[in-house]
């Protein structure tokens, strides 16, 4: 994987004032542990080459993210579906496109709801999340703070 604003051979770096960002294209049902996958992958480079730190929390809360909008997209929406994972002003902003241009539907918590829950979840654990219409479908796109843990544990591969 190749980030935006990563340099060839220069090894650990922070990041200053350069944007990060991975993107890819999915399609199908198994490719939803592939987005995950990628997000994992991304924040570790963030933070073992570019010495942000990313927490665990915020490890597995952008991986939930990705699986929950990919998902949907799987879901209710023809075609493929565009990821893009950008660090910004602390956070990782997680970005899905979509082919559809019906808007997705977020409903209120019902405890005795079978299912139909991953949008209230991505809502909850997210510092923003919106949704615009495009030319051609939609773009959601939400964020998640890398240092967000409580406890102050950061995940993946320290710097040196």
């Amino acid at each position: 994987m190749e980030l935006a604003g990563q340099g060839q051979g220069e090894g650990p770096q922070l990041l200053t004032g350069r944007s990060l960002s991975v993107s890819a294209a999915f399609e199908g049902s198994e490719e939803i542990a592939a987005a995950r996958d990628l997000a994992g992958v991304f924040l570790m480079s963030v933070q073992a080459e570019h010495g942000l730190p990313v927490s665990k929390r915020a490890m597995g809360v952008v991986q939930l993210v990705v699986s929950e909008l990919v998902t949907n997209v799987h879901r209710y929406a023809p075609g493929p579906c565009l990821l893009t994972l950008e660090v910004d002003k602390g956070a990782v902003e997680v970005t899905v496109w979509d082919s559809s241009t019906t808007l997705p539907l977020v409903l209120g918590p019902d405890p005795t709801r079978i299912g139909q829950h991953g949008l209230e979840l991505v809502m909850a654990v997210c510092r923003s999340f919106e949704v615009h219409r495009e030319p051609v479908g939609k773009r959601i796109k939400t964020a998640v703070v890398l240092a967000d843990d409580p406890g102050g544990d950061a995940g993946g591969r320290q710097l040196a």
